[in-house]
């Protein structure tokens, strides 16, 4: 075998792991108060296991395999320039301009590194049926999560270091049409890049409890 392509794989694949030990860089703005936070591969692996159950049970006319493929590489730029939130001032286009070149530089020495960027551009173009799905299970997974963390009760409104948060003009506005709970606040800002079904399967998700669904029979 060719230890050049042995080595790029185990160079991609190390490169990846440290996914494993970045965190959500939005839960730790909201200061949660849990053992640990979820990391970007934690939510990863939970985006796509949330396409394959919603695949299973309404069959969207999809390849499923694509949309687990992009699901599994499109945070691939988080490697170089972090989990960068909607806090840190940083406009859509200077994000997507500084993701490309991380991850022009992540595929640059593996065989099929031009299909992984052409996916992620896939994924950000939003104009295929599996990148609306990817994107809308991605942000539908982020929804959930704060739930299960407002459930266990990890989100402490009143705390005056949360203040500043709470004071965005962006908070502010959901704060002023009723939601109370940071669930309630990620639910507003999702709900327009929804289809109607995402919005009906969000709306259940606010109603119920998730801590519930997820014990062991």
């Amino acid at each position: 075998m060719d230890k050049n392509k042995i080595d790029n794989a185990l160079k991609f694949y190390m490169q990846a792991q440290k996914l494993k030990t970045v965190l959500r860089s939005g839960w730790q703005v909201w200061q949660i108060e849990a053992d640990r936070a979820e990391s970007i591969a934690e939510h990863i692996y939970g985006a796509q296991m949330l396409a394959i159950a919603l695949h299973s049970e309404f069959r969207q006319d999809i390849d499923i395999t694509h949309v687990l493929k992009m699901l599994a590489i499109h945070e691939m730029e988080e490697i170089r320039i972090g989990d960068i939130t909607p806090f840190d001032n940083v406009s859509d286009e200077e994000k997507r301009n500084m993701g490309k070149v991380a991850v022009a530089k992540l595929c640059s020495n593996i065989g099929l590194g031009d299909d992984y960027i052409e996916a992620i551009e896939e994924f950000e173009n939003q104009i295929t049926p599996e990148s609306k799905f990817a994107r809308m299970i991605d942000k539908l997974e982020a929804n959930i999560q704060a739930k299960n963390y407002d459930e266990n009760g990890a989100f402490n409104l009143d705390k005056e270091s949360i203040k500043p948060i709470l004071d965005d003009p962006r908070i502010q506005e959901f704060i002023e049409k009723g939601d109370k709970t940071v669930p309630e606040f990620f639910a507003r800002n999702d709900r327009s890049k929804y289809n109607d079904e995402f919005n009906e399967i969000l709306d259940r998700v606010l109603e119920i409890n998730i801590n519930e669904l997820g014990k062991i029979d």
